[in-house]
């Protein structure tokens, strides 16, 4: 069997840095988040320490889908689509309801729109779609 070379775009490439980048510091928030639970009131340490440790495990999933995308998988682009369409919707609610303006929510804005248009706008879109299915393991 004989697997065909497709070669990433370099925008998919992009794509991988940036979710991995959001994954490690998604990561590194938690830990964070994880130990100022020593400077919270008793009270409040078991809702940080699951904010925290929940904090690490979406960074962990993060860096799983950048290795999916890497890899041209169609699950992984799905998951960046919802997770992008998802932190969209949170930064415009963000600035809508704010009574200050923030440029870093109008920069992660642009982020996520970048990121959505690399991986479904052509030479991404190509990648993702020249992929072809891993055979199933249960069929005779």
């Amino acid at each position: 069997m004989t697997e065909k070379h497709v070669r990433r775009p370099l925008v998919v490439t992009l794509a991988v840095v940036l979710v991995t980048v959001s994954g490690l510091l998604s990561v590194g928030l938690g830990i964070l988040i994880l130990l100022s639970r020593y400077r919270v009131a008793e009270s409040d340490v078991l809702t940080v320490s699951l904010v925290g440790a929940g904090t690490i495990l979406f960074g962990l999933l993060t860096l799983a889908v950048a290795g999916g995308i890497r890899r041209g998988s169609r699950l992984s682009r799905l998951l960046v689509t919802l997770y992008a369409v998802l932190e969209l919707v949170l930064h415009v609610v963000t600035i809508v309801t704010s009574d200050t303006w923030d440029a870093s929510s109008a920069l992660d804005i642009l982020l996520g729109l970048a990121l959505l248009v690399v991986v479904w706008a052509p030479p991404g879109s190509r990648y993702f779609v020249s992929r072809e299915p891993a055979p199933d393991p249960m069929a005779v």
